[in-house]
């Protein structure tokens, strides 16, 4: 006798319930995770090695195991599996304990890590001191609370990055992206910092570029680059060059998907971890506009906070650079008035009006507060010591969004809220992306059906089936070309492309399933 579905719906089964597999491999990855839980409740293990090493082998052979019996041997392709019927994945009971508990993990790693065992003034205990012999074996000394979190971090984007490209096996741009996200935080974001530190080098992680490194010219990390001799003085040039060289060369020819969705951490693991959550995305205008405002603001803040960093530096080091204070500030707001210029003179018919003015207004205040702390002959600018200003920025920005809201509300608000409404890199890139880029998703409105999958899969808000229907292309500066409306389109209507303009099929060809000379669209292409 077959169930009774007790819903309205006609499309699908309701979700159903895990397989005896799937609970064995939820117990051996829940005792994995015990072990962890023990050791944050200061259990000491006799043996740091094994059990450190059970402890992360069980976590990783559960979701292993749990994968490939949910997604193995199925059809390919991607169908709403009931996620709003599932308390996790629907804002239900679990996601709420998962988003605390996250949340709560967050604050004592960041302001509490005493609590997690961390003793500057002697031996570990706690979950650090079990990842003692991890990190001896790696850097050569204790571990810290922010190795720890690094070696969770990699962990949950190997292991969970492993069930995305199950799920998405069927798109080979998911996988090849997914690939790279794993070996950029392995070896760039976790290994190579470690190694580094165990040869007494200055920390550097080349995956993490400024603004989102917002600590790359902070007067200590200057002074480890130079003391370090021409390793040092190599790092600090490879920074300085990625920002004004490297990452606007490749947003124009990739658009920005080649760091949010191919090298960034925190977008790997939105990515992996934070996939089953990608659908709780805010699509409404109003979100839309807030998300505007404030991560434009952050990347305000990060600019004022470096110049700041950067001018103060100067002066209390005035006689060891060729490069004075006063030339610096004038010659960062010569340049922020000459980009801002440009951008409104030739960019204006891609800038909308409120865009306009909120850009002149931010460029008015920056310029205003230079001039009013040079005039006042305040060398340390803004009218306090620049390094509080780091310090608020750094609890602000760079621990409690970043981290705890941007990871810990992910069951509540969607994987991407931090790279969505926070991340300066993701409003740098975001610009370049608008303005200059080649990159696009193109539609084919005849193609669509309006099955809306391609929206409730955008985990950064963007209500991709509208532009379908319309046959519009998405030029959009917070999409980070994921790539996910594509795979999950049962037609084939997105295509991500980033090579001419002309040829494509746009609004004028298709507009709503009206019809186009296919023959004449294709001689154009062959051309």
């Amino acid at each position: 006798m077959s169930n009774i579905e007790h819903n309205m719906s006609i499309t699908g089964d309701a979700p159903k319930s895990i397989s005896t597999t799937q609970k064995i491999a939820s117990a051996v990855g829940l005792s994995g995770l015990l072990i962890l839980v023990l050791a944050i409740a200061n259990f000491n293990f006799p043996n740091k090695s094994l059990f450190l090493s059970l402890s992360l082998g069980m976590i990783s052979l559960g979701t292993v195991i749990f994968s490939v019996d949910a997604y193995w041997g199925k059809h390919a392709g991607i169908k709403n599996d009931g996620v709003w019927f599932k308390s996790l994945s629907g804002k239900g009971f679990w996601a709420w304990i998962l988003g605390i508990g996250l949340t709560l993990f967050y604050v004592v790693l960041y302001w509490f890590p005493q609590y997690l065992g961390l003793n500057s003034e002697g031996a570990n205990t706690g979950i650090i001191a079990l990842f003692d012999p991890l990190s001896k074996f790696i850097n050569g000394g204790p571990a810290s609370q922010w190795f720890v979190y690094g070696s969770l971090y990699t962990v949950a984007i190997w292991i969970f990055g492993f069930k995305f490209i199950l799920k998405y096996r069927h798109n080979r741009y998911e996988i090849i992206r997914t690939c790279s996200v794993m070996f950029f935080q392995l070896g760039f974001a976790f290994l190579i910092p470690e190694i580094l530190a165990r040869l007494n080098k200055p920390y550097f992680a080349p995956a993490t570029i400024w603004p989102l490194n917002y600590d790359l010219f902070a007067g200590y990390r200057l002074d480890s680059f130079l003391s370090a001799g021409n390793l040092g003085v190599a790092m600090l040039i490879f920074g300085i060059v990625s920002i004004f060289v490297i990452t606007p060369i490749l947003t124009y020819k990739y658009g920005k998907r080649w760091y949010c969705s191919w090298v960034c951490g925190c977008g790997g693991l939105a990515e992996t971890a934070g996939d089953p959550f990608r659908q709780l995305s805010d699509k409404s205008q109003k979100a839309w506009k807030i998300e505007r405002w404030v991560i434009h603001s952050v990347l305000v803040f990060v600019t004022v906070m470096t110049i700041a960093v950067v001018y103060s530096y100067l002066g209390e080091n005035s006689d060891r650079f060729w490069l004075t204070k006063d030339v610096f500030l004038w010659g960062s707001a010569g340049f922020l008035t000459l980009l801002f210029a440009l951008i409104i003179i030739f960019k204006r018919d891609q800038i909308q009006k409120d865009a306009k003015y909120g850009a002149i207004g931010y460029l008015v205040v920056i310029l205003a507060i230079i001039g009013i702390n040079y005039f006042s002959g305040n060398w340390n600018i803004f009218f306090f010591p620049a390094y509080k200003l780091r310090e608020w920025y750094g609890f602000l920005i760079g621990a409690a969004f970043s981290g705890v809201i941007g990871v810990g509300f992910y069951p509540i608000f969607g994987s991407r809220v931090w790279c969505r409404f926070g991340c300066p890199m993701a409003a740098i890139l975001g610009m370049q992306q608008k303005l200059f880029s080649k990159f696009r998703i193109t539609t084919n409105g005849g193609q669509c059906i309006s099955c809306g999958n391609c929206s409730a899969y955008c985990e950064m808000g963007i209500d991709v089936r509208a532009y379908a229907q319309k046959g519009q292309n998405i030029v959009r500066s917070s999409c980070v070309g994921c790539g996910i409306c594509s795979a999950v389109c049962p037609r084939g209507v997105l295509k991500l492309e980033n090579g001419k303009t002309e040829g494509r099929i746009n609004e004028n060809e298709v507009l709503l399933g009206n019809d186009v000379d296919l023959l004449d669209l294709l001689n154009q292409k062959s051309n």
